[in-house]
C-alpha cells in the first residue's frame, strides 16, 4: 500500500471514520484496486453488542460477488425466505429474482469480525482506539486530528460512524425525520426457564405484543427484545440488567430466570435522513447518513450496500479514470433507496403497534398479502433485490442489479472477485479495446441472459444493453471519462 508524506503527515488516498460493518466493506472495495485506506475507529476493542441478526438477499449477493460468502456460511445458519414485513408470515414469492432466496443468520460481531479480516487481508491499514477530536479540508484533501494529538491527511474521508455521526455533526449536514417515540431493549444472557416453556410463553406474549421476542442463539445462550417502558434520555448508555429483568416481568409475566448477561443495548424508532451525503471531499455511509426503526432489519444491510455503491467510484476518482460527475452519483443513486428503507420501516412500525386501528390496518395487509404481486413487492423491498438506480435509460434492465448466472466455464459472481467492469457480449463480436485496463469481457454468458449484451458495473448493476460498439465505447466513456477509442 501506498503512503506519502505531505508537508510532514503521513498521506492515505482515504481516511476511514468508523470501523463497523459500512466502514469495513468500503475498506476491502477501495483495496480492490490498490488505494491507500485507514480506518480509524474510537473504540479499542471490537464491540460485543448484537444489533443486526441476519443478512439479506442483495448483502448475501454483495458478498458472493467478492468470493467472501463461503467464509460467512461458515458463521452463519441460511433460513428459508427472503424476510417478513411487520412480522407477517407469509409463503415466500415464487421464482424470486435471485440465487440466494434466504435470510442468512449472523450476529452482528460475527459479521464485524469477518469484514475486518478481510479489509486487513486487502492491506488496509486499522487502527482502534484512534478517537478524531476535528478534520478541515482544503481543495486538495482532508487534514484529521486525532485526540492524542496526531494528525493524519487524506485525498478523501467518509464518516461511517454511525448515528450520532461526529462527521455528519461537524459538516453541519441536516438531519430531518421524526424523533424517537418508541424504545426497544436488546440482549443477550442465560435462561434457567426450559426453552420449550420460554417458546410457549414467547408465542402467547406475542400475539398481542409484536415488538417483544424471546429464542435461543446458536452458541447456546438466548436472546431477548422487549419494549422499554418509556424512551430513555441516555439513549447511548446500555441499559441496566435489572431494568431488562423488569420489562421482562412486565411485558410476558416472568424473567425467564435470566442471568448472565453477554451484551445489553437499546433501540428506538427514530427516523432520519441526512440530507446530502457530501461536503467537498468528505461522504457520509450507513447510519451516518440515515437512522431507522429495526424493523426488517435492514440497517447493517443498507450501510454495506452504501459502501459498495460508493467503494469502486471513490476508488474511480483516486486512479484518475472516473467521469467528471461520477462521485455525485453516490447520493443521487443510494439517497433514494435510503429513503425508501425509512417508509417501509415507519410502516411496519405501526403494523406492530397493538393498538386497535394499527391492528386492522395489519389484519388488511395480511389479506392484501394473498396477492403474489403484493408479496413480491414487499419481499423485494426488504430483500433489497428490486433497487433500479435511475440511470437515463427507458430500457428496463438498465440500472437493475443482475442475478448470478451460470455459464459453461463458472458462475457470473465468481467472475466478479476483483471489482471491475464486466461485458456480458453474447453477440461475440464487441470489444473491449481501449478499455481493458478496467474492463473484462466474457462471452459465455449462457441461456438465462435475455439481452445481446450488457455492461456491468462493479457493483453488478446494468449500466448499458445493446448490441452495437459505437454505442458500448459511448457508454464505457460516459462512466470512465476517458477518451473515445480513436479520439483526441
Amino acid at each position: 500500500m501506498s503512503r506519502r508524506e505531505r508537508k510532514g503527515l503521513l498521506m492515505y488516498d482515504l481516511i476511514i471514520i468508523g470501523g463497523g460493518p459500512t466502514g469495513m466493506m468500503l475498506a476491502s472495495e477501495l483495496r480492490l484496486h490498490d488505494v491507500s485506506v485507514l480506518v480509524l475507529e474510537r473504540d479499542a476493542e471490537p464491540t460485543r453488542l448484537v444489533r443486526s441478526l441476519g443478512l439479506h438477499a442483495r448483502s448475501i449477493e454483495i458478498l458472493d460477488m467478492r468470493g467472501l460468502l463461503g467464509r460467512f456460511l461458515e458463521h452463519g445458519t441460511a433460513y428459508p425466505g427472503v424476510g417478513r414485513f411487520a412480522g407477517i408470515d407469509k409463503s415466500q414469492p415464487e421464482h424470486l429474482d435471485t440465487a440466494h432466496g434466504y435470510i442468512l443468520g449472523i450476529p452482528q460481531p460475527v459479521t464485524d469480525r469477518l469484514l475486518t479480516e478481510r479489509a486487513a487481508e486487502l492491506g488496509a491499514e486499522i487502527r482502534r482506539g484512534a478517537e478524531v477530536a476535528a478534520f478541515s479540508q482544503d481543495e486538495d484533501g482532508v487534514t484529521v486530528e486525532l485526540a492524542d494529538g496526531t494528525s493524519l491527511r487524506s485525498r478523501w474521508m467518509v464518516g461511517c460512524d454511525g448515528g450520532r455521526s461526529f462527521v455528519r455533526r461537524t459538516l453541519g449536514i441536516g438531519f430531518p425525520g421524526d424523533p424517537a417515540t418508541t424504545e426497544w431493549l436488546l440482549g443477550e444472557m442465560d435462561v434457567t426457564t426450559p426453552a420449550d416453556e420460554v417458546a410457549a410463553i414467547s408465542d402467547e406474549v406475542r400475539k398481542t405484543q409484536r415488538g417483544f421476542g424471546i429464542g435461543p442463539t446458536p452458541d447456546g445462550h438466548f436472546r431477548a427484545v422487549v419494549p422499554a417502558a418509556a424512551v430513555s434520555d441516555y439513549r447511548s448508555a446500555a441499559p441496566d440488567f435489572e431494568e431488562f429483568r423488569a420489562r421482562l416481568r412486565a411485558v410476558a409475566g416472568t424473567d425467564f430466570g435470566t442471568h448472565s448477561p453477554i451484551s445489553l443495548t437499546r433501540f428506538t424508532d427514530a427516523t432520519r435522513l441526512a440530507d446530502q451525503y457530501r461536503v467537498g471531499r468528505v461522504f457520509l455511509a450507513g447510519d451516518a447518513a440515515h437512522v431507522h426503526p429495526p424493523l426488517g432489519g435492514q440497517g447493517l444491510n443498507l450501510g454495506m450496500q452504501d459502501a459498495f455503491n460508493l467503494g469502486w467510484k471513490l476508488a474511480a476518482d483516486i486512479r484518475g479514470w472516473a467521469a467528471p460527475d461520477l462521485l455525485d452519483t453516490y447520493f443521487t443513486e443510494r439517497h433514494p433507496v435510503a429513503a425508501d428503507v425509512l417508509t417501509i420501516t415507519r410502516a411496519q412500525s405501526v403494523l406492530i403497534d397493538p393498538a386497535p386501528g394499527p391492528q386492522a390496518v395489519r389484519r388488511l395487509f395480511a389479506e392484501l398479502m394473498d396477492f403474489d404481486d403484493v408479496n413480491r413487492f414487499l419481499a423485494e423491498r426488504i430483500a433489497s433485490i428490486g433497487i433500479r438506480y435511475d440511470l437515463g435509460s427507458d430500457h428496463s434492465l438498465v440500472g437493475r442489479r443482475l442475478r448470478d448466472l451460470p455459464s459453461t466455464t463458472g458462475r457470473l459472481y465468481e467472475r466478479m472477485r476483483a471489482g471491475r467492469w464486466l461485458l456480458l457480449d453474447q453477440t461475440g463480436r464487441l470489444s473491449i479495446d481501449g478499455w481493458s485496463e478496467r474492463v473484462d469481457r466474457i462471452t459465455d454468458v449462457g441461456e438465462e441472459l435475455d439481452a445481446p449484451a450488457v455492461l456491468l458495473r462493479p457493483d453488478g448493476h446494468i449500466a448499458w444493453v445493446g448490441e452495437e460498439q459505437n454505442a458500448l465505447d459511448a457508454a464505457l466513456h460516459r462512466w470512465t471519462a476517458d477518451s473515445l477509442p480513436g479520439v483526441e
